[in-house]
């Protein structure tokens, strides 16, 4: 990526709402010029998709054809994306990954993707879970142009509007259509969570028709690599079993679910109005797990309500929140970093050896050494169910 210095973003360009899936170059609204700094020649400044309530997709595509009723955001997003591959925009041109279901009970999916291992930028050292925004340090003021795609504004209800979000590709990126989810980047903020972001990307998984594109969070010590506010959005081929294990209810708002490699606490959103308590619980769960020093990492899927699919109830979203021990830097014979992905039982690897040999039981050891002790966790678990409630 460019070395361009820290300042605001440029002046957008509302995107009309039609069925192309790209803009008609060169319309612009009356916004301001984007500055000299952030200005390359013939790189227009990033539209702006301007949703609402009506842009929700209630109902995503079934799996049997996930393709087949790409919405707006999904048009624009990948399109652009595949545009800014095309051009040579990322760190390495990204091909079909060798994909393989590890044999056992808990179905891990891994991935090769050997190129993501040694072309992307190395990760931020962290030193604590309260490190302050280092503008010396790489951050997403110093993207380039070319790397951004659009801007997501709400109008209307249900609530106060979230914090609107700009759209970038991820240079480095785990898979087709991988993005990040920014808060206005001149604004500097650390890499901690706040419930105006999560419910932007909360409304972006609800703007997608794609029932595999997922939305999610590494907190500082939980695999961050910048320490500047971000989130992921990236399209998964396949269902994976925690959208639809049943969880064993904590509370009212809250459950704990097994399924997977690693458990997490779980929050339900049945519909749109329910984004905003959902990601202010949300929030003020990670807070206090990082009171407690303790990072964590976040994952929104559709999925079914919290009682699992023979309960009753229609599919909304599955927010899932993972607290675990905080790792500041590589760990020594650790066979691949634990964060998001991996929680929820997706493998990336960066070698042919390893994804040939590796074994469910190699894979859980590594996942769950990061992990809380059971009585640990179901304290932790009757802590949050109490604070959610008070």
């Amino acid at each position: 990526m460019g070395s361009l210095a820290s300042g605001h973003l440029p002046g957008p360009r509302r995107l009309v709402v039609s069925p192309s899936p790209v803009p008609v170059p060169g319309t612009r609204s009356a916004s301001p010029a984007a500055p000299d700094w952030l200005s390359a020649p013939g790189e227009p400044n990033p539209e702006v998709l301007v949703y609402g309530e009506g842009d929700f997709v209630l109902q995503a595509a079934g799996w049997g054809d996930p393709d087949s009723a790409p919405s707006r955001f999904d048009r624009l997003l990948l399109a652009g994306w595949s545009d800014r591959m095309e051009r040579g925009v990322f760190r390495y041109r990204l091909g079909p990954l060798p994909t393989r279901v590890l044999p056992g009970p808990v179905r891990l999916v891994a991935q090769l993707n050997e190129k993501r291992s040694s072309e992307r930028r190395p990760p931020q050292p962290v030193r604590s879970l309260r490190d302050p925004f280092d503008p010396g340090a790489f951050n997403f003021t110093r993207l380039r142009p070319a790397e951004l795609l659009f801007r997501l504004r709400r109008t209307g209800g249900p609530g106060p509007p979230p914090d609107p979000l700009l759209v970038a590709i991820n240079a480095s990126p785990l898979g087709r259509g991988h993005v990040l989810l920014l808060p206005e980047p001149a604004r500097r903020l650390p890499q901690v969570l706040t419930a105006p972001v999560l419910r932007g990307a909360l409304e972006a998984a609800l703007l997608s028709g794609h029932p595999g594109f997922r939305v999610g969070f590494n907190g500082l010590g939980g695999g961050a690599s910048v320490n500047h506010l971000h989130m992921h959005g990236l399209y998964l081929d396949r269902p994976l079993p925690l959208e639809e294990a049943p969880a064993e209810p904590l509370g009212p708002r809250l459950g704990l679910l097994r399924a997977g490699p690693a458990p997490a606490f779980l929050f339900f959103a049945p519909d749109p109005a329910a984004l905003e308590p959902v990601s202010r619980a949300v929030c003020r769960a990670a807070e206090h797990l990082g009171g407690a020093g303790l990072a964590c990492n976040v994952l929104a899927a559709r999925g079914d309500p919290p009682a699992g699919p023979g309960a009753g109830g229609d599919r909304g979203l599955r927010v899932l929140l993972w607290a675990r021990r905080p790792l500041f830097g590589p760990k020594a014979g650790e066979p691949f970093a634990v964060a998001l992905c991996e929680l929820a039982g997706l493998l990336p690897l960066p070698a042919e050896p390893l994804y040939r040999d590796i074994t469910e039981m190699q894979a859980l050891s590594a996942i769950r050494q990061h992990l809380l002790p059971e009585p640990e966790l179901l304290h932790l678990g009757g802590e949050l169910a109490w604070l959610l409630e008070h």
